[in-house]
């Protein structure tokens, strides 16, 4: 599906996720939804002489809740229609770079052309470090650059947190949640447009250098000359010896000599030469190093960014969807793989972790249940024949037992070693059921319970991932359904 597509789902689903108790989409609304979703995606592959698709029922899905609750609440119309940041960013910048690099040399001699110019120097220098850093980094893809970060993400792809006044609590709770998850699962595509708009921008304000340079070149007569109090004409002729060469060697350019250099030296010439021919060296090496490769890279970011916006990566192996993919038959099951940490798992909660892999994925879903790793092994040893990236597996889970308190040499070295290994991410399940056989109590009127849930919540937190917690010898008790799921860290 495409972005705007994958945008009203993922929208759905985070409505639909917060709305847990059904306050503004009842059963009746959501069943309505899905029924008419179903009619619709059916008659239109009947008209295409195809079989339904889960892309064509979840698009139809979205559209008629999005549709009733802008119906119900203006309020969330308005935040429908938000537009994000990136389209005024992407006209805005490049025009500003045009403009200030057209503003550019008039800091300098209006009569004359500095064959050592500071600010053309500096267009120069810069894109070449930036050239070489963004070659460096494609060796280097296990270290990503931090940038852009999170928060300009979030507001280039959704735009501003604020949420609209008069929402309900549930459905601002929703738009927030969509908020970030938008802005996490879109960071590659808004990524890839921000790099578009700063290759454009940069080649735009070095054109506006230029093109000043020439323009004013048409009022004034230019001088060329140059002067330094710690380079000699030798020096001076070897640095533009080396940054003309590609200009000289591609355009029909004259070049110069050590001779010509020591003549246009500032003050001891009094008629120095026209400079004409110093503007189109410097225009000529502004193009092959500057504009030609920004250009390049721009065009290269923009098909990137035409390619994930027409094939969006929304991963439908997730609960949600494939529960709702159950309805009209196009789901396959799901397969969640189960690694317990110092945890001894008996028939009983293997069945349990069955019932949880059911919840998850329907009738079909499967678990597939790995030897426990023991209190203080490596993880690199224990899982060297684990392929923590298989695609035959949907979800890979960890398994914690409540009873034991998380330390981070042991616990969080494994969680840690999963979440850098593993590229779709990791969950972590918390059993409660061996300490609620101990303590003999109900879990909503324990207090120690809830101080150790919240102790390993914060621990997993800590280590980039959501703890979940389960009762495996009566799953019932925290149902796992299509709406919650399970939560995934950020992949590596």
């Amino acid at each position: 599906m495409n972005e705007l597509i994958a945008r009203d789902v993922v929208l759905v689903r985070a409505i639909e996720t917060a709305d847990q108790q059904k306050e503004i989409l009842s059963e009746d609304d959501r069943m309505y939804a899905s029924r008419s979703a179903r009619e619709l995606a059916q008659w239109q592959a009947s008209g295409k002489h195809a079989d339904v698709t889960g892309d064509d029922f979840l698009q139809q899905r979205s559209e008629q809740i999005l549709k009733r609750l802008a119906e119900r609440t203006p309020a969330f119309a308005s935040f429908a229609k938000r537009r994000n940041g990136m389209k005024t960013l992407s006209l805005t910048l490049p025009i500003l770079a045009l403009l200030l690099g057209a503003g550019l040399d008039r800091i300098t001699d209006p009569h004359r052309v500095d064959l050592l110019s500071a600010p053309l120097l500096l267009i120069i220098a810069w894109n070449l470090l930036v050239y070489i850093g963004l070659f460096i980094w494609l060796f280097i893809p296990s270290h990503p650059l931090g940038w852009p970060k999170a928060g300009l993400v979030r507001h280039l792809s959704v735009g501003k947190l604020s949420m609209p006044r008069k929402l309900p609590h549930v459905l601002a709770t929703g738009l927030l949640n969509f908020s970030v998850e938008w802005g996490h699962l879109s960071r590659k595509l808004t990524s890839a447009r921000l790099g578009r708009t700063i290759h454009l921008s940069a080649a735009l304000f070095a054109i506006g250098a230029v093109a000043s340079l020439y323009a004013r070149g048409f009022l004034s007569q230019y001088a060329a000359g140059w002067e330094s109090t710690f380079l000699g004409a030798g020096q001076v002729h070897s640095l533009l010896s080396t940054l003309f060469a590609p200009a000289i060697a591609v355009f029909p350019l004259q070049g110069f000599s050590l001779a010509e250099i020591e003549a246009l030296r500032f003050p001891q010439t009094t008629a120095a030469e026209g400079g004409a021919r110093w503007v189109h060296l410097y225009a000529a090496t502004i193009f092959l190093l500057v504009v030609l490769p920004r250009v390049i890279l721009a065009v290269v970011a923009n098909l990137r960014a035409i390619q994930l916006a027409k094939k969006f990566p929304l991963d439908l192996d997730q609960p949600y969807f494939r529960k709702l993919n159950d309805s009209i038959g196009v789901s396959t099951g799901g397969l969640l793989r189960v690694l317990p940490y110092s945890f001894t798992v008996d028939e009983a909660r293997h069945k349990g972790l069955g019932q949880i892999a059911t919840m998850l994925f329907g009738e079909q879903g499967r678990v597939m249940l790995r030897p426990s790793t023991s209190y203080g092994e490596e993880p690199k040893e224990v899982l060297r024949d684990t392929d923590l990236n298989d695609a035959q597996v949907n979800i890979t889970a960890v398994l914690f037992n409540l009873t034991a308190t998380p330390e981070k040499e042991n616990h969080g070295a494994f969680l840690t070693y999963l979440a850098q290994s593993s590229t779709r991410g990791i969950a972590v399940l918390i059993d409660e059921s061996s300490y609620l056989e101990h303590a003999g109590v109900v879990p909503e009127n324990d207090t120690r319970r809830a101080e150790r849930v919240a102790l390993w919540q914060q621990f997993c937190q800590f280590h980039q991932t959501t703890a979940t917690v389960v009762n495996l010898l009566n799953p019932a008790l925290h149902p796992l359904d299509a709406g919650v799921g399970l939560k995934l860290s950020a992949a590596a």
